[in-house]
């Protein structure tokens, strides 16, 4: 039977339909785009300057050696160009290679040295009472200039100096060690670096290991692990990416170890130590200054094989020591 259109029950109407115009939004989403807008517009006035110092006083000086590189310059008329020639002096020089080996002694043999007696101080200190004394005792040769670490390897080590006095004297030593003869002047000089260096590295490697909450160590010693399982899976794995960090600023500081050497080099009474001693950045500076004539090219081509060395060790550390980090 079908139903009049009066029996038929009414549907309620619906709103009418709301019309969104295309550039129209919503007020959160408006919001957000001021937001980005505003961040865009903010950074070029915000990084512009610290670029610009960048580019001025890193990228363009550095372009500037490597254009150097490539050209027989003394500072007196015009540079030519001599294409790879400087680079194949460089190597072919006994100096260099000299100086590139003691580069790459100090900076595995003194760097492993002194990154494992920095780990065992940290874990000395850590359950020591007064360690915060005992590490600032540590760091301080770091806020003393290098010269007075020449001054003061001449008064200790020289062949009548305090050492071999009390060797002498109270030992009766006939015939003490000659510590500064050319012979062992790069061990001393290695040795001071690890002395110099381990305050430095342990102030930071205790930092890290002190941020490591105590309930994970709670934990572990209620799991009956013992100390050296503790090291291996807590305290090593948490510190991890501190090691990444003081092994890619090791390199960076060896690489570019000039004064110490230079002063320690100076007690003979030479303006520049023995080859025996030299670094790369002796190297650098003996072509660039030592010499009679300038070679501001060899400079700088030992300048840019310094650099290119340090950015292959970096990225072979970061290849190395990547590991997942852990969230604590």
């Amino acid at each position: 039977m079908a139903l009049t259109a009066a029996e038929r029950p009414t549907l309620p109407s619906r709103p009418p339909a709301r019309r969104i115009r295309p550039g129209r939004r919503s007020r959160p989403a408006a919001r957000t785009s001021a937001l980005v807008t505003a961040r865009r517009r903010m950074f070029w006035p915000m990084v512009g300057p610290a670029l610009a110092l960048y580019l001025t006083f890193v990228v363009g000086p550095t372009g500037y050696a490597l254009w150097l590189s490539f050209r027989k310059d003394s500072g007196f008329g015009p540079s030519q160009y001599v294409g790879t020639k400087n680079y194949v002096r460089l190597f072919r020089d006994p100096a260099f290679r000299t100086a590139l080996t003691n580069t790459t002694e100090m900076l595995f043999v003194v760097g492993a040295a002194t990154f494992v007696l920095a780990f065992a101080l940290t874990m000395v200190l850590r359950e020591m009472r007064g360690r915060k004394f005992v590490r600032n005792v540590l760091f301080f040769p770091n806020v003393v200039n290098g010269i007075v670490f020449g001054i003061m390897a001449g008064f200790l080590f020289n062949a009548d100096g305090l050492v071999n006095s009390l060797l002498t004297t109270v030992f009766g030593v006939d015939d003490p060690p000659k510590w500064m003869d050319s012979d062992n002047m790069m061990a001393m000089v290695m040795a001071t670096m690890i002395w110099i260096s381990t305050g430095y590295y342990t102030t930071i490697i205790m930092a890290g290991v002190d941020r490591i909450p105590n309930d994970l160590y709670e934990d572990c010693a209620l799991a009956g692990a013992n100390a050296w399982q503790r090291l291996r899976h807590v305290t090593i794995p948490l510190t991890w990416d501190v090691f990444a960090v003081c092994a890619m600023l090791w390199t960076i500081s060896t690489v570019q170890i000039f004064q110490l050497i230079l002063v320690f080099g100076g007690n003979s009474g030479q303006s520049l130590p023995s080859v025996r001693l030299w670094s790369v950045a002796v190297y650098t500076y003996s072509s660039a200054f030592g010499n009679g004539v300038p070679e501001y090219g060899m400079a700088c081509a030992s300048a840019i094989t310094s650099l290119a060395m340090v950015t292959v060790v970096v990225l072979l550390l970061r290849r190395i020591l990547d590991r997942e980090r852990l969230e604590f």
